[in-house]
């Protein structure tokens, strides 16, 4: 095995040789067999080869003629580099027999989520990110709560976005009397960051000392500065990162449309659950990862996560363009509640809800107060109106389960109108 220069064949005098141990826990490491130390030399090989400009030349044709080629790749979404073999109609194959013949052992990260896959608060800090020696392709073991690995999951950035969304209360909408005359984008943001304040990066690192709310930051290079700043403070284990979270309409690969704000463009595709066979339209409430990238030679934003929300002055967090439309109905059906001397608040849970069948997670949450009786009753409103491919498919099981949450109303498509949907929720409250 030896390292060539990047872009040649590989064939001429300018080769390196790799050492043998060193070779040998490549190849541990590539078929899935290596040690933690087989790993970690691995990666490090190939992250020094991406840097250096090299590619590596499979010694198993010998030392005459074109070698076949591996090049240094990154995987932004496991935070990991890997091997990726070069090939094509032109190019010599590796003998069968050798280590290098098929592709890195590895689950693909394009995988479809398994759609039992429950929706659980995220274990740690907000963070995502790990120090550069623990970038492994492979979970460590016994943390259970890092899921930074190639197989299909709810991604980490998704339910630390779920969190700040839970910690500031905004996938709650309070009775109509209890609400701001007017809500604006700003205020929805300003809600975000004083929850930001009370959550910890990492040790003694709030939330809120690396957070920010605008593009504009990111484009300026305030953002790098910020981080820059803290990383003289950060904790040993921890690595520095900050977040972006921002409003925008639109996302398209791994570029970013924020409001008001030039694009930005992040090292990897952005993850949503309108890429997952279930298209949502936005708008998206965007969270955003920035740390160390090897390739920028600083820090650069990584990775990011849309989730689709209500509206820009209501980040209620929804799943289905169907679900949109059971909101909007229930938050016109509050007002009538409200005229009659009944106040609706609405919750939207982020994650699951463990009952004595299991867990479970309702569409919406209302909960019913009488301003004359103070009687307080309690009803789950599911949106039944979402294809199979959802994440999170509606079924027997789950009904029992949420049965033991509260009453529940089913809204199907042809009962979406004001009138109707208002009929539901008042009989099932008796009111």
């Amino acid at each position: 095995m030896w390292l060539i220069d990047r872009h040649s064949e590989g064939d001429g005098m300018a080769r390196i040789p790799l050492p043998a141990p060193l070779r040998t826990a490549l190849v541990r490491w590539y078929v899935g067999r290596g040690s933690r130390q087989d790993e970690a030399a691995g990666i490090t090989l190939v992250q020094q080869a991406r840097i250096g400009e090299k590619w590596l030349a499979c010694d198993c044709l010998g030392a005459q003629g074109p070698p076949p080629i591996l090049t240094p790749a990154f995987l932004s979404e496991a935070e990991t580099y890997y091997l990726r073999r070069l090939t094509g109609a032109k190019r010599p194959e590796h003998l069968p027999d050798c280590p290098f013949f098929r592709d890195q052992a590895t689950n693909r990260i394009t995988e479809a989520r398994n759609t039992q896959t429950p929706a659980d608060p995220p274990a740690g800090y907000f963070e995502v990110l790990r120090p550069a020696p623990e970038k492994l392709a492979v979970r460590p073991e016994g943390d259970a709560s890092d899921d930074r690995t190639r197989s299909a999951s709810v991604p980490r950035l998704a339910r630390l976005l779920w969190r700040l969304l839970d910690t500031s209360g905004l996938n709650v909408v309070a009775p109509c009397r209890e609400e701001p005359t007017e809500r604006t984008i700003v205020a929805e943001f300003r809600t975000l960051s004083s929850a930001a304040a009370k959550i910890e990066i990492a040790p003694g690192i709030e939330l809120g000392r690396a957070f920010w709310t605008h593009g504009r930051a990111l484009h300026s290079k305030r953002v790098y500065a910020g981080i820059r700043q803290l990383a003289h403070q950060w904790p040993r284990g921890h690595a520095p990162q900050g977040f972006l979270t921002l409003f925008a309409q639109d996302f398209k690969g791994s570029t970013i449309y924020p409001a008001g704000s030039d694009p930005i463009t992040i090292a990897n595709r952005v993850q949503s659950p309108s890429v997952r066979g279930n298209l949502i339209n936005g708008p998206y409430l965007v969270i955003v990862v920035v740390g160390e990238y090897p390739e920028a030679r600083g820090y650069a934003p990584l990775r990011g996560y849309a989730q689709p929300i209500y509206s820009g002055n209501r980040f209620v967090p929804i799943e289905s363009e169907f679900e949109r439309s059971v909101l909007r109905a229930i938050l016109d059906a509050r007002h009538v509640f409200d005229r009659r001397g009944i106040d609706i608040a609405i919750e939207k849970p982020v994650f699951d809800i463990l009952t004595p069948l299991g867990s479970c997670r309702p569409d919406f949450l209302l909960e019913a107060r009488s301003r004359t009786t103070g009687e307080i009753r309690q009803l789950i409103v599911q949106a039944t109106g979402r294809s199979n491919t959802d994440h999170h498919v509606f079924t027997a099981v789950t009904h029992r389960r949420l049965e033991e949450i509260a009453p529940i109303v089913d809204i199907a498509p042809d009962k979406i109108e004001l009138g109707e949907v208002y009929g539901l929720l008042s009989r099932a409250l008796m009111v």
